[in-house]
């Protein structure tokens, strides 16, 4: 599996990346006239990802195939945004990662397997833009539909989730609440009950896993419980007696603080550079160039955002531009000229 900048990322990767997760999020979370198609029993994950080689590092795609009740085959597509807001452009994504499956099987297949696309969303607001493809497009008249390529994503929106509505294995209910609580205030109030699900799990390796993975996420994805309260929590969820775990937990969170830290300067360093951005193209190019900005904001890498920033001074033209973060060739030799690696995020007092 592929090492992901984003925690968010890597944590919905980590998580439904097992098959038992994945089974059972299928089970109790997807319309019971999709789920009865599925033979369930037969669930196998089939690639790590279909994602371009150039954004593989940002996305989670995951990709599972399952036989049919009635003796053909299917893909299941998951896909996770982790966007704290819902992003129009999710309909156009999963459709070039489908293109490229379809494109893998038809060299070698007559046919092609059907496809059922997943987004799960947890960031802080309903998702309220369209589901289909055709809504990305402009001017598209009734008469035009029918020779028009169309389709519809299934959406989990975690916001629109109560707790109790939030169920199936007690891996899948722990990944689930943590995504949905993890951009918001109250996490704190609901990380004890949170980690205390791990207690349902039997065998204490796979409980210790999990926390592990669990830990690693609270301390790079999310600034909304302190030190004091993860400790707190962790502890209250740990049975009393087991002093092997309690050791190994000190040390995952000396660790994870650490990183936790990292990942917040990182994280500061990105908001200034994208500040810089938007405020170099609304100047450079005006309207057109601020029309960059949705899939500039996608990307996680510093030194790539560095490049951009610097690239603003020398391009001509937007496409110049986006040359610079669609081809690795371009980027590699600007971070080999010392232009970009280890440099400090330019600061803009405010929001252009």
């Amino acid at each position: 599996m592929s090492q992901l900048n984003n925690p968010h990322d890597a944590f919905f990767k980590e998580v439904f990346s097992q098959k038992a997760v994945a089974k059972s999020f299928l089970e109790n979370y997807l319309p019971s006239e999709i789920t009865a198609l599925f033979d369930l029993n037969t669930l196998i994950i089939t690639r790590d990802s279909f994602v371009d080689r150039n954004l593989r590092a940002h996305h989670s795609d995951i990709l599972y195939q399952v036989v049919l009740r009635d003796g053909g085959q299917s893909y299941i597509y998951l896909l996770f945004e982790h966007k704290s807001y819902p992003d129009r452009q999710v309909a156009f994504q999963l459709l070039r990662y489908m293109m490229q499956i379809w494109e893998q099987q038809r060299a070698e297949k007559d046919k092609l397997f059907p496809i059922f696309p997943i987004v799960v969303y947890h960031g802080l607001t309903k998702w309220r833009i369209p589901l289909e493809l055709v809504s990305l497009v402009d001017g598209v008249s009734e008469a035009i539909y029918p020779y028009f390529p169309n389709y519809r994503y299934w959406l989990c929106d975690l916001s629109q989730y109560s707790d109790e509505e939030i169920i199936g294995e007690v891996y899948l209910q722990i990944g689930l609440l943590l995504l949905k609580y993890i951009l918001r205030d109250e996490l704190r109030d609901r990380i004890i009950d949170i980690l205390e699900l791990l207690q349902d799990l039997e065998d204490q390796d796979t409980a210790l896993g999990h926390l592990k993975t669990i830990l690693q996420y609270l301390s790079a994805g999310t600034n909304k419980v302190t030190d004091d309260t993860l400790q707190k929590a962790i502890r209250q969820a740990i049975p009393e007696g087991d002093a092997l775990m309690k050791t190994l937990v000190e040390q995952w969170l000396e660790q994870g603080i650490q990183q936790g830290i990292q990942q917040g300067i990182r994280q500061e360093q990105r908001h200034g550079l994208l500040r810089s951005i938007n405020l170099g193209l609304k100047l450079k190019f005006g309207v057109e160039g601020m029309r960059l900005l949705p899939e500039i904001n996608r990307i996680e890498d510093n030194n790539l955002l560095y490049a951009i920033y610097e690239a603003l001074t020398e391009v001509n033209t937007l496409t110049e531009l986006r040359f610079v973060y669609h081809q690795d060739t371009s980027f590699t030799a600007t971070a080999e000229a010392g232009k970009i690696h280890e440099s400090p995020a330019p600061y803009i007092a405010q929001e252009p």
